[in-house]
C-alpha cells in the first residue's frame, strides 16, 4: 500500500459497506429465524401426500437451510470488513502520527509512486533518526498492506466458494479466516513433498492440522487444490510405502489411521465446494480413477487411492456419482464386464486403508462407505445401469418363463449385491475381511431410506422417493429369491433390519395385498415401495434369523402398530372398508386387520428366530434376548421407526412420525418391551422366550392387546370392546403366517416346530 493512499485514504464508503452489511445480518437473522420457524416447522408439520411429500417438502426444507448459510456467510463478511476497516483507521492514525513527530524533528516525508522518501538537513549526520522513522513508517505500511490484501483474499474465497446459493462459512473475525487459509497453504506444502523427506515434527503438524480444520470450508478447499488431485494421490501412495516412507512408518504408523480419518474429512468439506478450481479437481480425480498411480506406471490405480480417503465425510453428491460411475466403468474394463474377479492382492499392493478392517486394495469398500454418508448419491448409485442386455457379459436369467435362459439388464444394486466376485481381503489380525460387503449393507441402508447409515430419519427427511422405493423392492426380491445373500453375511442384518423397519408401511401393505381402502388403513406419505406377499414373506422370515434384523423389526412394527392404532382411534371415519358398515363397525375390522398384520410380521420373524435356535441348539436365543435389551438406550427415539401417517404432523421416510414421542402409547410401549417389564398370560417377559413359537405367539398376543389399550386411552377415545378384541386377531394372524411360511419357503428351513402343529 502507497504512503499517500493511506494518509489521504477516506473511509466513508467502507463506512457506508459495514453499516449494510450490519443491516443485512439483521434482516436475514430475521429471515432466518421466520424461515426456521415459519418455513420449515409448518412444512414439516404439513400433511403432504405424493408429488408434495417427497419434492416441496425437501424443497422447503433446503431453502430454509439457504437462510441460515445466508446468514453465517453474511455475519462473516461484515466481520472481516468491519475488522479490516478499524485496522485501516488505526493504521492511517498511526502513519499521521509517525508523520507529525517527523515534523517536529524536522523530517520530511514525500510519498511517491512505488514507495516514499525521508529527507532531513545535513542528512550523513541525522541517518540514524531517518532510518528509524523510515522503519515504523515502512512497517505501518506493510502492517496495512497485509490487513488490506488479506481481506481480499479471504472476500474473494468466501464469495467463491459457492457459485449458487451460499456457502457454509462463519468467521468470528477476518484474522480467524485468514489464518485458515494460510495453515491450509503450509499444510499443502508440506504434504506435497517426497515421504521420505518428510519428518515427524512435519507429519505430526499435518495431522493436527488436517484435524483443527477438516471442516472448515475455506481451508479445505485451499488445502485440496494447492495440493492438487494427483498430489492428493502421491502423498497417500507415497506415505503408505514402506521403502520410500520407512523413515515416518516406524515413527507415527499407528498415527496413519487419525491422518486417513482427518484427510478425508478434509477432502469431503473441500468436496463441497462449486469454485472454479475445486470443480476442476473433482473432475481431474474421476478422470485419475483408472490411472496407475504407483511406481513405473504400476497399481495402485487412482481409484484404489482416493476411495481410501472417502470413508469418513459428506461428499458432494455430484462428484461421488461421477466418481461411481468412473470406477464402475474401470472395474467393467477390467473384469470383462463382471465375467472374472477384480482388485486381487499383488505384491505390490501397498496398505492403503489403515483402519484395521480390510487392505484398501478394492476400492468399492472405501466407496460404498462414502455412499452410506450420502443418501441421496447412493439411490442414483445403485439404480444405475451396470450392463444392459445388449452388452457382451455372461449374466442370465429366465426371460418370459419358458425356462430357457437369456441375457439380462443388470443394475449397480444387482451386480453388487447378487452376482460380483467380492476379492478376499484379511483384516488387521489377519482375519477374513466383512468391509466391503458391510460397507455395502450401510451404503444401501442411506439409498433406501434417505438418510446417512446408522442415524434416525429426523422431521428434515423427506418421504421416500420413487427411486428409493423401487431400490427397496428390489432388495426385498433379492433377499427372497435367494435368502443366502443375507444369512452368507449375517452382519448385513443389522441395516437390512432397519431398512425394513422403515419401510413398515409398505411391508404391512404387502402382507395385506387388496384390500379395499388400504390407503387409509396404512397411510403412507411417499412412495411405496411394491412388496408382494411371498417376497414379503420370505423376506421377514430371513430378517428374524439374525438378532440384531429380528429386533429392528421387532421394534418397528411394535411402533408401527402402535401409533397406527391411536391414529385410526383419533380419526375413526379415515377407513370404510363397506359402505354398509357403520363408523364402530368399520373402526372395529380396521383396527383389526391392523392387529392381524402385525401377528403375522411376529410369526414370520418368530419363525425365522426359532429356526435359527434350532440350528444352534438353542445358544442363539440368549443373542436375541440381549440384543432386545440392549436397545433400550434407544429411548424414545426408537419409536420414531416405521410408523407411516401421512395425517400425523412431524413425518419422515413413509410417513415416519419424528418428534414428540415422548409419553405417548408408542414410547411406552417400546419402554416396557426394552425394559422387559411387559410380561404375558403367563408372566413371561414378552419376546425373551422366542426359542419356542408358542412362546412368541403369548408375547405376540400380550404386546398387541397393550398396544391397543395405550393406544386408545391416549388418544382420548378408548374402545374397551375393540381393544379386548385384538388379541384373538393379532393370534389369528401369527396362526395365518406359518401357512404364509409353509406355502414360501417352499419346505425349505422350516422350523420342525411349525412341522409339528401342522
Amino acid at each position: 500500500m502507497d504512503l499517500d493512499a493511506l494518509r489521504t485514504a477516506d473511509f466513508s464508503l467502507l463506512d457506508d459497506a459495514v453499516e449494510d452489511w450490519s443491516a443485512m445480518v439483521g434482516d436475514l437473522e430475521t429471515l432466518m429465524d421466520a424461515a426456521e420457524k415459519g418455513l420449515r416447522d409448518a412444512a414439516n408439520a404439513a400433511n403432504w401426500a405424493g408429488y408434495n411429500a417427497t419434492v416441496s417438502k425437501e424443497f422447503i426444507g433446503k431453502t430454509s437451510g439457504e437462510f441460515t448459510d445466508a446468514h453465517n456467510q453474511a455475519a462473516s463478511i461484515h466481520k472481516i470488513l468491519r475488522d479490516t476497516r478499524d485496522e485501516l483507521k488505526r493504521y492511517k492514525g498511526q502513519l499521521g502520527d509517525a508523520i507529525e513527530r517527523g515534523r517536529q524533528q524536522h523530517l520530511t516525508v514525500t510519498g511517491h509512486e512505488g514507495g516514499f522518501t525521508v529527507r532531513a538537513e545535513r542528512e550523513q549526520e541525522r541517518q540514524a533518526e531517518i532510518t528509524a522513522l523510515r522503519d515504523e513508517l515502512q512497517k505501518i505500511l506493510d502492517q496495512a498492506t497485509e490487513s488490506d490484501s488479506s481481506a481480499d483474499t479471504v472476500l474473494r474465497a468466501i464469495a467463491n466458494q459457492s457459485k449458487l446459493g451460499f456457502s457454509d462459512v462463519d468467521y468470528a473475525d477476518r484474522d480467524e479466516a485468514a489464518k485458515a487459509l494460510k495453515q491450509a497453504e503450509e499444510l499443502a506444502a508440506l504434504a506435497r513433498q517426497k515421504p521420505e523427506d518428510l519428518s515427524v515434527a512435519e507429519f505430526d503438524r499435518l495431522n493436527r492440522g488436517l484435524k483443527e480444520y477438516s471442516d472448515d470450508p475455506l481451508f479445505a478447499e485451499r488445502f485440496a487444490t494447492r495440493l492438487g488431485p494427483q498430489g492428493t494421490l502421491d502423498f497417500w501412495t507415497g506415505l503408505n510405502d514402506p521403502y520410500n516412507a520407512s523413515r515416518i512408518g516406524r515413527e507415527r504408523l499407528d498415527q496413519f489411521d487419525d491422518l486417513q480419518k482427518h484427510l478425508s474429512l478434509t477432502l469431503a468439506t473441500a468436496s463441497q465446494s462449486d469454485n472454479a478450481d475445486m470443480t476442476r479437481w473433482k473432475s481431474t480425480m474421476i478422470d485419475l480413477v483408472d490411472q496407475p498411480t504407483g511406481p513405473h506406471g504400476r497399481f495402485p490405480l487412482g481409484g484404489q487411492v482416493m476411495s481410501n480417503l472417502m470413508r469418513w465425510g459428506d461428499y458432494d453428491d455430484r462428484f461421488l456419482v461421477g466418481y461411481g460411475r468412473k470406477l464402475i466403468d474401470t472395474e467393467k474394463n477390467l473384469t470383462d464386464n463382471g465375467r472374472f474377479g477384480a482388485w486381487q492382492r499383488t505384491g505390490t499392493n501397498p496398505q492403503l486403508n489403515r483402519t484395521g478392517s480390510d487392505s484398501g486394495r478394492d476400492p468399492m469398500t472405501g466407496y460404498l462407505k462414502a455412499l452410506s454418508n450420502s443418501p441421496d448419491a447412493a439411490t442414483d448409485f445403485f439404480n444405475d445401469t451396470f450392463v444392459t442386455k445388449d452388452e457382451d457379459h455372461g449374466f442370465t436369467h429366465d426371460t418370459d418363463g419358458d425356462g430357457k435362459q437369456g441375457k439380462r439388464t443388470l443394475s449397480n444394486f444387482d451386480y453388487l449385491f447378487e452376482e460380483r466376485d467380492w476379492p478376499r481381503d484379511y483384516n488387521d489380525k489377519g482375519e477374513d475381511s466383512i468391509a466391503g460387503r458391510n460397507n455395502l449393507a450401510l451404503a444401501l441402508e442411506a439409498a433406501t431410506t434417505g438418510h446417512p447409515a446408522g442415524e434416525l430419519p429426523t422431521a428434515d427427511t423427506p418421504p421416500h422417493n420413487a427411486e428409493q422405493a423401487r431400490l427397496t423392492q428390489r432388495l426385498v426380491e433379492s433377499i427372497s429369491e435367494k435368502p443366502s445373500r443375507l444369512t452368507g453375511h449375517s452382519y448385513m442384518s443389522d441395516s437390512m433390519g432397519q431398512i425394513a423397519a422403515e419401510y413398515m408401511p409398505d411391508i404391512h401393505r404387502g402382507l395385506h395385498p387388496g384390500t379395499t381402502g388400504e390407503s387409509e388403513l396404512f397411510p403412507i406419505a411417499g412412495s411405496a415401495a411394491a412388496l408382494s406377499e411371498r417376497d414379503t414373506t420370505r423376506f421377514l422370515y430371513t430378517l428374524g434369523r439374525n438378532p440384531e434384523s429380528y429386533t429392528a423389526v421387532n421394534l418397528g412394527q411394535t411402533s408401527y402398530t402402535t401409533q397406527l392404532m391411536q391414529h385410526h382411534f383419533q380419526h375413526p371415519g379415515l377407513y370404510a372398508p363397506d359402505p354398509a358398515f357403520g363408523q364402530e363397525e368399520s373402526l372395529k375390522q380396521g383396527i383389526g386387520d391392523i392387529a392381524r398384520t402385525a401377528g403375522q410380521i411376529e410369526g414370520m420373524i418368530g419363525a425365522g428366530r426359532a429356526y435359527e435356535s434350532e440350528l444352534e441348539g438353542g445358544a442363539k436365543d440368549a443373542d436375541y434376548n440381549a440384543t432386545i435389551e440392549s436397545v433400550g438406550t434407544w429411548g424414545g427415539t426408537a419409536v420414531g421407526i416405521g410408523v407411516g401417517m401421512a395425517t400425523t404432523p412431524l413425518t419422515g421416510p413413509g410417513g415416519v412420525v419424528i418428534g414428540g414421542l415422548a409419553g405417548t402409547a408408542a414410547d411406552e410401549i417400546i419402554g416396557a418391551v426394552t425394559e422387559g417389564s411387559l410380561k404375558d398370560s403367563s408372566d413371561d417377559v414378552v419376546y425373551r422366550n422366542g426359542e419356542e413359537i408358542e412362546g412368541t405367539r403369548s408375547s405376540t398376543y400380550a404386546a398387541v392387546e397393550a398396544a391397543a389399550q395405550k393406544a386408545g386411552r391416549n388418544s382420548g377415545r378408548s374402545h374397551p370392546l375393540i381393544e379386548a378384541s385384538v388379541g384373538s386377531s393379532a393370534e389369528s394372524g401369527f396362526d395365518s403366517a406359518r401357512t404364509k411360511i409353509h406355502d414360501y419357503l417352499d419346505g425349505e428351513g422350516v422350523p420342525r416346530q411349525l412341522d409339528t402343529e401342522e
